[in-house]
């Protein structure tokens, strides 16, 4: 899952929240030098990945772009499932999409001094460009696969990814709907279980 995604199922927590959303900046176990709820917060964001990575419906998503961009194929459902959530926001939360991407960048901003080098030089884009917000408009999505594929030097070809979400919008819209009702299950027992732990 992407940003959105992420930064969700953190159910309004903070710390969870943070960690959440930087543990793609840390490598193995480069993180016991932050708070604990932010180790819990990483810790989660690895067991939604593992999740999604094994899990039948993402399969059936990726494979659909699997031909035009191998292994590109993974990032490029999560960044249409972050599409999927943003656009169907209301269905899950009764707190408006920029409110609540408002609040997010808020919280980098407060906690700033706690954020990878990476996320530090990234997140002025970010914010500057409504990256998060955007998702919900396909030209926002347009952005970030072209985005995407710079990062690559333009060997993923992810900029075209846009033409199979126009083609294929309501199977993957589908799929995402499916997935992500499980995936909120899943997540939210495990936000319970390392809470638990000490």
């Amino acid at each position: 899952m992407n940003f959105l995604a992420h930064i969700y199922l953190s159910f309004d927590d903070d710390e969870i929240t943070l960690g959440n959303f930087i543990a793609d900046s840390i490598r193995g176990n480069k993180y016991q030098h932050l708070p604990k709820r932010i180790q819990k917060g990483i810790k989660l964001h690895r067991h939604i990945d593992t999740f999604t990575d094994t899990h039948p419906i993402p399969k059936i998503s990726s494979k659909r772009l699997h031909e035009n961009y191998g292994h590109y194929s993974r990032v490029i459902v999560d960044i249409f499932y972050d599409h999927f959530l943003a656009k169907n926001w209301k269905t899950y939360s009764d707190v408006p999409l920029d409110v609540y991407v408002d609040r997010f960048y808020d919280l980098l901003e407060d906690n700033f001094e706690v954020l990878p080098d990476g996320v530090k030089r990234m997140m002025p884009y970010m914010i500057a460009d409504n990256w998060i917000y955007n998702y919900s408009n396909m030209d926002g999505i347009a952005k970030v696969l072209n985005g995407m594929n710079r990062r690559t030097k333009n060997r993923s070809k992810m900029n075209f990814a846009i033409t199979d979400l126009e083609e294929h919008y309501h199977a993957f819209e589908h799929e995402f709907t499916e997935f992500f009702t499980e995936l909120i299950t899943y997540s939210k027992l495990k936000y319970k279980l390392i809470n638990e732990k000490i």
